[in-house]
């Protein structure tokens, strides 16, 4: 039995392709997301800019509760 469960970086590809073949199939004559009305080219960017914040290594804060433990 194959486990059900995928990473966030399979989730928001898998999203990511979602809205963009949303956008592709089914986009309006004005050029908006048929969603949410946005204009699809803020939508495309939007989905760009995600995915390149997400692969950026950002250092994490230490939990609320291990700063307690620390200090």
């Amino acid at each position: 039995m194959t486990a059900p469960f995928l990473s966030l970086a399979q989730i928001r590809n898998r999203l990511t392709l979602a809205g963009r073949r949303t956008l592709r199939d089914q986009t309006r004559q004005e050029g908006r997301c048929p969603a949410c009305g946005a204009p699809a080219a803020d939508v495309l960017r939007g989905l760009e800019e995600g995915q390149q914040r997400s692969t950026a290594a950002v250092p994490a804060e230490p939990d609320r509760q291990e700063r307690h433990q620390a200090g």
